[in-house]
């Protein structure tokens, strides 16, 4: 997987986001919420409801990629 370049911003999207958005939805949040273009390249974080649920939105000059991870604390 490559990732976005070191110089690339990271906006963190205050509140609550559905997890279950893929994409498309996150892509509008992006726009909506956070006043972004999901294409600049930039990286979105948006956290779930509980917290321990995390997905990032980036665009890698083709396509969007979406990274979901989970957080245990065992």
């Amino acid at each position: 997987m490559i990732g976005p370049g070191t110089g690339a911003r990271v906006y963190v999207a205050c509140g609550v986001t559905d997890m279950r958005k893929g994409i498309a939805g996150l892509a509008a949040l992006t726009q909506d919420v956070l006043r972004q273009k999901p294409t600049g390249g930039a990286v979105f974080a948006f956290r779930g409801r509980r917290g321990d649920r995390l997905k990032l939105l980036y665009w890698d000059g083709q396509g969007c990629g979406n990274t979901r991870t989970r957080h245990d604390d065992h």
